[in-house]
């Protein structure tokens, strides 16, 4: 299974953003897809992450803003961004971890600009 990360953008402060991370295919067993950003500089952290079966992780930064949430009948994962902040700004990677086989793979990055 492949990933396919996109939506990223240029936006002002407090407008929003909706990222997709599309599989090349069904995923099967338990998993997790983490979002994970870059920022210059900066090491990469952990944005939010879902599970297989709906469960939900948020860093404190974007609790309250930011919402991740999976279709699997699209084998897409999306992570909708309100009230964008500067600091939101970095490249933006979706993850897969599967529980059994600990099968793992990387979207490519997409890159999320928040400036006025």
């Amino acid at each position: 299974v492949q990933l396919q990360a996109s939506g990223g953008g240029l936006v002002q402060p407090g407008r929003s953003l909706r990222l997709s991370c599309a599989a090349s295919g069904r995923i099967f067993g338990i998993n997790v897809i983490t979002w994970y950003r870059q920022a210059p500089g900066k090491q990469r952290e952990l944005v939010a992450s879902i599970t297989s079966g709906g469960s939900t992780n948020y860093t404190d930064s974007v609790k309250g803003r930011f919402t991740i949430s999976r279709d699997n009948v699209k084998n897409t994962v999306y992570l909708e961004m309100n009230s964008l902040k500067p600091e939101d700004t970095g490249v933006y990677y979706c993850n897969l971890v599967v529980q059994v086989t600990h099968y793992t793979a990387w979207g490519q990055g997409t890159l999320v600009t928040v400036s006025s």
